[in-house]
């Protein structure tokens, strides 16, 4: 929705005012719409865009060198009237024609043919070209009846590129229709919009579903299916795209296309990126070559939570066109020098320490290891399960990423333990990197801590013994002792160290008295999970809840909690080791 509104009526007109205010350097306000502050130079072909508003950087943001010269603004999701488009067609013309170029929508058709009927009849020679990009709106059949979305930023670069190169009006109108021909778009939409001050979204998507091929004004789509991992809708749009090849490309492999990512408001760059790294490997698997991508919003939809994938399968002029240099409020390209190609650096998300030396270790040790190759599986499956109920403790007096940042720690710690145990790691060398796989992976403090934590651990274990219960409670105890250190928190700070403590002390305690680890572990485990609960009664002096202290009151800590998950955890393992001896 629209949070900041006066009068919806005067939504449009108003956003345009602080538009032209902030970018007066570039743009100027004609009756209608923008043009270029700098004006259309004498005898080139002016490109003249436009439709309704609620799409920015579409349409106004586009205007400049490199792209068009002028965009006839309509109100929220309308096309703007013949009037407006013949106003700012006859401000950009420069005595070489204009060429008006907008999204195959019924009201935009109506109004740019009327008003480049009526620019003829004044003189001023005028063509158009529709964009119809969007697969999922008509069959192939039917690419007439397509509707224009993301790829118009492929068409109205190559139409201004052609311009800005000297030519007449009918190559500017040619390289442009060229352009629609070869370019492809497919969306997905998971959530609708709402217009400025109305009080219900335009459509809606069930909660967990995603709906295919959604238009960018909430037309109705295709299907609606179960929303898919980040891989699966890589695979998808792709799929999709590739079956929808221009006529003539019989063969993908040496093609090279031009690329956009959009987000349709809601769906930001980050997460863009997440679906751009199966989109790349899927693509140049397939041998295509990418050129100049683009990720990030072009064509947008207010708060509409939603994407579209363009491919625009490019020739020499027409990757020419994408790759020069443009400059509008919205949408800047440098002229840059080709970068010398080096090898790429190893992707972040392999195990810490893979190409290191493993050192030796003795049988009982590696015998160790697969024990605590087993724990670190089971913390991680526990921290799977838990991982929203934690994050959701979290955002009580915190920033809700606890849970994540768990999840991330445990699952390199589980990838990073089952590498080391391949290469015939001890024990102690397995737990150490085990924990500079979690520190590097976990992120924020619980991560530096549960790292920090784990090598010290597995440097007090070593590689040469089967652990007892006394080793083990040494190890845990030179854990507590780094994390004390490092966190600079003691008892009753309503930090992971209410829960280590006990949870060292009744481990030292049992093994002292002779009981065995299974015995001791479980004890241990109880000291933790009661302290753990016992921390909702706790006001913080340390960690992310201290600003906010009071607030926490009466819930525990995640730090504290998720620990206590973690250990209760490797005891099931131990339990069920110990089934197998017994």
């Amino acid at each position: 929705m629209s949070y900041i509104v006066n009068d919806p009526t005067d939504f449009a007109e108003e956003s345009a005012i602080g538009f032209f205010a902030a970018h007066r350097d570039r743009v100027r306000a004609v009756e209608g719409g923008a043009v270029r502050r700098s004006g259309t130079p004498q005898d080139q072909v002016a490109v003249v865009i436009g439709g309704g508003s609620g799409h920015y950087p579409a349409f106004a943001g586009l205007v400049g060198p490199g792209l068009a010269h002028g965009a006839a603004m309509g109100n929220v999701f309308a096309s703007p009237s013949a009037p407006q488009v013949r106003s700012v067609a006859a401000a950009a013309h420069a005595g070489a024609g204009v060429l008006l170029c907008y999204g195959n929508y019924a009201g935009d058709v109506l109004n740019f043919d009327q008003a480049q009927e009526e620019l003829r009849a004044q003189g001023i020679p005028c063509r158009s070209v529709v964009v119809t990009d969007d697969v999922c709106s008509a069959p192939p059949a039917e690419r007439g009846r397509r509707r224009g979305i993301a790829g118009d930023l492929v068409v109205f670069r190559a139409a201004a590129w052609a311009a800005e190169q000297g030519r007449d009006l009918d190559a500017v109108a040619e390289l442009a229709a060229r352009a629609n021909d070869r370019t492809r778009s497919f969306g997905v939409a998971f959530s609708g919009c709402r217009l400025p001050g109305a009080s219900k979204p335009l459509f809606t998507v069930p909660d967990g579903w995603m709906a295919i091929g959604m238009g960018i004004h909430g037309e109705p789509g295709i299907d609606v299916r179960p929303l898919p991992t980040a891989r699966e809708l890589a695979e998808l749009l792709v799929a999709g795209l590739l079956d929808e090849r221009p006529e003539g490309i019989e063969e993908v492999h040496d093609q090279r296309v031009a690329l956009v990512l959009n987000g349709l408001g809601a769906v930001k760059a980050e997460e863009l990126f997440v679906v751009y790294a199966d989109v790349v490997r899927l693509l140049e698997g397939s041998g295509i070559r990418i050129i100049d991508p683009e990720i990030g919003e072009y064509a947008t939809s207010f708060e509409m939570a939603g994407l579209s994938l363009t491919l625009a399968w490019l020739d020499e002029e027409l990757e020419e066109a994408w790759r020069s240099p443009a400059s509008t409020p919205a949408y800047r390209k440098e002229s840059l020098p080709a970068s010398t190609d080096v090898d790429d650096e190893t992707p972040r998300g392999g195990a810490a320490g893979a190409s290191e030396e493993i050192p030796p270790a003795t049988a009982r040790s590696r015998r160790a290891a697969v024990l605590l190759q087993e724990a670190l599986h089971a913390i991680r499956c526990r921290i799977d399960a838990e991982a929203d109920a934690l994050g959701r403790l979290d955002a009580v007096a915190g920033d809700g990423d606890h849970g994540i940042g768990m999840q991330r720690g445990s699952r390199a710690a589980d990838e990073a333990a089952t590498l080391a145990l391949d290469r015939g790691a001890g024990a102690g060398t397995l737990l150490a990197r085990a924990g500079d796989a979690w520190a590097l992976r976990g992120g924020g403090t619980s991560g530096a801590l549960w790292g920090a934590g784990m090598r010290a651990a597995g440097e007090s274990l070593g590689d040469d013994a089967l652990p007892d219960a006394a080793r083990l409670a040494d190890a845990l105890d030179a854990a507590r002792a780094v994390v004390q250190e490092r966190g600079h928190a003691v008892l009753g700070d309503k930090t992971l160290v209410d829960a280590l403590v006990p949870f060292v002390t009744t481990l030292r305690a049992g093994a002292a008295a002779g009981r065995g680890v299974a015995r001791c572990w479980t004890e241990a485990v109880q000291a933790a999970e009661t302290a753990a609960q016992g921390t909702a009664n706790l006001q913080p002096r340390r960690g992310r809840a201290r600003p906010h202290a009071q607030k926490s009151v009466g819930s525990p800590d995640p730090g504290a909690i998720s620990f206590a998950h973690a250990m209760a955890a490797v005891s099931a393992v131990i339990d069920k080791k110990k089934g197998r001896t017994s």
